[in-house]
């Protein structure tokens, strides 16, 4: 089921129990997980990007498409395990992404761009 013909979609991973989730109503994803080298991806742009207080949630803006401020350019690589993996290049990291990935595109992307944002301390489900 694909959710709609966004061309930037946005999610909002945080941590649980020490591991990148992110929820989606829309697509019915709950604390589905970032795994295979995509959670080691997030850590790193968080670190460079210096993102405060990221454990409380960030904001991760995706696309099979350039746009202004994207943080990271990752290539499709093949199928694997039901899912697709992909390379960050610049950084020499791969990372897997889980058949739910279906939910945002008909057919995985040849490269997306995701651009990674901290939340506003007043955001739902942020700490005051």
């Amino acid at each position: 089921m694909r959710l709609n013909f966004n061309s930037i979609f946005v999610i909002k991973p945080y941590k649980w129990e020490n591991i990148w989730v992110f929820d989606d109503d829309r697509a019915g994803l709950v604390r589905e997980p970032f795994v295979a080298g995509t959670d080691d991806m997030l850590d790193a742009v968080i670190r460079r990007e210096e993102i405060p207080n990221p454990d409380a949630g960030v904001l991760l803006y995706f696309s099979s498409q350039p746009f202004p401020g994207a943080h990271l350019e990752l290539d499709w690589l093949r199928q694997e395990f039901g899912g697709n993996l992909y390379a960050w290049r610049a950084m020499e990291m791969e990372g897997w992404l889980c058949p739910s990935l279906s939910c945002y595109f008909q057919e995985p992307p040849e490269k997306l761009y995701v651009q990674i944002k901290p939340t506003r301390p007043d955001s739902p489900g942020n700490p005051a």
